[in-house]
């Protein structure tokens, strides 16, 4: 059976472009984000869905998805597209000849124990930058891709910034590694040559 490796980390701290680094299939945990119009999600002080808040994920439909993966070599997974507050599509994702896969995204230390219970966990890991430069590439990551409105994305990147020691020390409780990406490429690279 295959086992996954969990990468967590502050929003924009670099996790999609070190998972795809490594070279291993990748589940993005951010696609099992709730619908916008599922009227039990948080909202914010903004006025918007806060969708920094775990209850606006669905860690079950996560978990069951990360095993299905692991036990079959392939799962069907939502795409979510956060300007459209909604899942657009399913895409197949694929273990092929490789026995481990990561799954990343803003609420991965939430799926770690389940993992672990589950008997399909081979680590995880919680890459971090200084704060200041997460708040650089999320802000850059953000326009680029039409998140929401530059204003919006400011008050959220300040925000984030304020909370993000918070983050990292939650990660660490739930069982992630704290470490650079540099050092999380270093460490987590040894897997991506494992095979089938």
């Amino acid at each position: 059976m295959a086992q996954v490796i969990v990468l967590a980390g502050p929003s924009g701290s670099g996790k999609s472009r070190l998972a795809q680094r490594l070279g291993l299939p990748v589940l993005r945990l951010d696609d099992f984000y709730r619908d916008g119009d599922d009227p039990s999600l948080p909202r914010s002080t903004l006025g918007i869905v806060d969708w920094d808040d775990p209850g606006s994920w669905d860690v079950d439909a996560a978990c069951d998805a990360i095993e299905e993966l692991c036990r079959t070599g392939r799962v069907a997974a939502p795409v979510y597209d956060i300007a459209a507050n909604a899942a657009v599509a399913t895409q197949v994702v694929e273990l092929g000849p490789h026995e481990r896969f990561v799954a990343e995204g803003l609420f991965a230390p939430l799926v770690v124990a389940e993992c672990r219970d589950r008997g399909v966990l081979a680590d995880a890991v919680c890459v971090r930058h200084h704060r200041l430069v997460t708040f650089a590439l999320r802000f850059a990551r953000d326009l680029s891709e039409h998140r929401k409105p530059p204003w919006v994305l400011l008050r959220r990147g300040r925000r984030l910034m304020r909370d993000e020691p918070h983050v990292v020390a939650e990660a660490v409780a739930h069982g992630c590694r704290p470490m650079s990406p540099r050092r999380a490429e270093a460490v987590l690279g040894r897997s991506s040559a494992t095979t089938r």
